[in-house]
């Protein structure tokens, strides 16, 4: 199975074209967070739509820049990630979107605590899965993925605690633009594609050999 994931997209969809053959192969697409620039559900079914038009199996959830009406949406259409976990094969995907609290007070700010519950309410439902990968807008703190220009680390330590207590496979992270980048923790890879706009994104592979996930970029 291959499973292609991106995030940070702020509406800015002009990579697509570019990833065609990319998201036609793919079995799946995962889209982890930010669909727009502090807008709400029509915006977000554009870039949906967009990404529908290549590969219909797709989930994703709103991040901090989304207002809270786009979580409603994708909950409609059947697709969100945020506090859920989909089976997908022999794979469990789960999620978390929105942010821990910024100094921007962006439209889709949660404290820690829900994090770790939305967390823990998405892995319940796939604890099961052979694969499991967790998709969570907010990065692991002290990671390659949380860094801002300053050098801070500014990533959530309820997310890196839920990393090492549970054990996914896989964290697909975003939200630190300037911070693409791919860790570890433990036996846990994480990755950060960066702003969508810049052209970068995430293949996971399962095989019979294990799983496997990777940054790429189309730019």
């Amino acid at each position: 199975m291959k499973i292609i994931s991106f995030g940070d997209v702020h509406e800015d969809i002009h990579s697509l074209t570019m990833m065609k053959p990319v998201l036609e192969s793919a079995d799946l697409i995962v889209i982890s967070g930010d669909l727009t620039n502090c807008h709400g559900k029509a915006e977000a079914k554009k870039v949906i739509d967009a990404v529908k038009n290549y590969n219909k199996n797709i989930f994703a959830q709103f991040g901090n820049m989304d207002l809270h009406e786009v979580d409603s949406y994708l909950t409609r259409e059947g697709i969100n990630l945020h506090g859920n976990g989909h089976v997908f094969g022999d794979v469990g995907i789960f999620g978390c979107g929105g942010s821990s609290p910024t100094p921007f007070h962006t439209p889709s700010e949660i404290s820690e605590a829900d994090i770790e519950r939305y967390l823990i309410s998405g892995y319940n439902k796939i604890k099961d899965t052979r694969w499991k990968i967790m998709v969570c807008h907010t990065p692991p703190k002290d990671t390659a993925t949380d860094v801002i220009r300053s050098g801070e680390h500014v990533g959530s330590s309820i997310v890196r605690d839920f990393i090492i207590k549970y054990r996914p496979h896989v964290c697909i992270t975003g939200h630190i633009h300037e911070s693409r980048g791919k860790d570890r923790i433990n036996d846990t890879t994480v990755l950060n594609a960066g702003m969508f706009g810049k052209g970068g994104y995430i293949e996971v592979v399962t095989d019979k050999d294990g799983i496997s996930a990777s940054l790429k970029s189309v730019i």
